[in-house]
């Protein structure tokens, strides 16, 4: 399982992620910054990324497309990247359950806890 982060969250995230899993990526490595969110989607699709974004756009790319990709939609506002850390290894168990689950497409992470989809 790896993560294709999007611009919206911090590349500092690559670094502490790489442990738990490897192959995570952001877009700004993979010189997608500017490009369109289909653009983004496609390339994550490709390269069996798990999309972890910010971005509403996402969950509706992922509601009319369905998977893969999948979508880890962090909806808690603004944070530190230690802040997105704790956060992370918080979930990490649901996280998991999500990636494994065949017929999960989205998984909302908010101040309420995770709601899969």
């Amino acid at each position: 399982m790896k993560f294709l982060i999007d611009e919206n969250l911090s590349d500092k995230l690559v670094v502490r992620l790489q442990k738990d899993y490897p192959g995570t990526q952001h877009v700004k490595q993979l010189d997608l910054s500017e490009e369109p969110d289909a653009t983004i989607w496609e390339r994550a699709k490709k390269g069996a990324f798990i999309l972890l974004t910010q971005d509403d756009d996402f969950v509706e790319l992922c509601t009319l497309n369905g998977a893969p990709p999948k979508v880890i939609h962090l909806a808690l506002g603004n944070r530190t990247t230690r802040e997105w850390m704790e956060i992370l290894d918080t979930n990490k168990e649901q996280i998991r359950i999500f990636v494994s689950d065949k017929e999960a497409t989205l998984l909302v992470i908010t101040n309420r806890g995770p709601v899969g989809g």
